[in-house]
C-alpha cells in the first residue's frame, strides 16, 4: 500500500462549504484527496490534554525555512511538539500564511446567502467553519489559530502582493499526513481567501483514516530538519510524560 501506512479503514468525502472535526490518535493516518480539482481544505491541530496547545504556523515554516509545506515538512505546535508528519504528498505544495475566507470575502466575491434564506444553497466561510467545529470542544474565537490551506498555492509578486495560483492542478491530488501525537483535527472545505472564481467553488475531498507503520530511525520526515529530530525527541519526552510509550 505504501511504506507508511499499514492500512486505511475509514472512508468518507465532504462537499465544498462543509467541516468536520475528529480526535485522531498518535498513529493514525490521514489522507486527503482533491477529487475534482480547485479545493480548499483549511486545518487546525489541538491537543486533547492540553487544549492551549495548537498549531503554530510561524514556527512549522521558520524552524523548516520553507514558505510552503510539502512532503518532510512536519507540523509543530507551539510547544515544540509535533502535531503531524506530511509523508506523501503529490501537489508538493500547500500554504500556511494566509488564513481563513470570512463572510466578507465570500459577500464580496459571490454575493450574500445565509442558511435561514438559502439553506442548503448558503455560502459557508472558513472562520465560521472553524468555529463551529471548535465549539464541539469547549473552544472559541479566541482559540483560534493561522491555518493550513491544503491544495492551495500562493505566489508573492517584487512588491509583496499574494495571489492563488489558478493554474496549479490539483484534481485527483492527495496528501497523507502521519499523527505523532494524539491531536484534535479540525477542517472545512470553504473557499481560500484569496480565491476569484467566477462561482463559488465546487470541491470534492476525500478523506482517509488508518494505521501508520512504526517511525523508524531512517524516516524521510525525522531527517528531513535537524529541527525535525529535535521535535520527535519532545514528542517522545510528551510521551513518557503521559505514561506511554515513546
Amino acid at each position: 500500500m505504501s511504506e507508511y501506512i499499514r492500512s486505511i479503514s475509514y472512508t468518507t468525502q465532504i462537499a465544498e462549504g462543509s467541516h468536520w472535526s475528529f480526535r485522531l490518535r498518535k498513529g493514525t493516518i490521514l489522507r486527503l484527496t482533491d477529487l475534482l480539482g480547485g479545493a480548499n481544505v483549511g486545518m487546525l491541530f489541538y491537543n486533547p490534554e492540553d487544549l492551549l496547545e495548537r498549531y503554530n504556523a510561524p514556527d512549522t515554516l521558520k524552524c523548516q525555512h520553507t514558505f510552503k509545506l510539502t512532503k518532510g515538512n512536519c507540523l509543530y505546535s507551539d510547544m515544540g511538539r509535533i502535531f503531524a508528519s506530511i509523508v506523501e504528498d503529490s501537489l508538493g505544495w500547500h500554504e500556511s500564511v494566509c488564513g481563513n475566507s470570512h463572510a466578507s470575502h465570500i459577500e464580496a466575491r459571490w454575493g450574500a446567502r445565509d442558511y435561514q434564506t438559502d439553506r442548503n444553497d448558503w455560502l459557508q466561510n472558513g472562520h465560521d467553519a472553524t468555529l463551529v467545529e471548535l465549539a464541539k470542544y469547549g473552544l472559541g474565537p479566541a482559540d483560534l489559530a493561522a491555518n493550513i490551506n491544503w491544495f492551495s498555492k500562493v505566489s508573492v509578486n517584487s512588491e509583496g502582493q499574494m495571489a492563488l495560483d489558478a493554474s496549479a492542478d490539483t484534481q485527483g491530488a492527495s496528501v497523507t499526513l502521519r499523527m505523532e501525537m494524539d491531536s484534535i483535527v479540525v477542517l472545512h472545505t470553504c473557499p481560500h481567501p484569496l480565491d476569484q472564481s467566477s462561482s463559488y467553488p465546487t470541491m470534492d475531498v476525500k478523506i482517509e483514516l488508518g494505521e501508520a507503520l512504526p517511525v523508524t530511525e531512517d524516516d524521510y520526515c525525522k531527517n528531513f530538519r535537524p529541527e525535525n529530530g529535535r521535535g520527535f525527541a519532545n514528542n517522545a519526552l510528551y510521551q513518557l510524560g503521559l505514561g506511554g510509550t515513546a
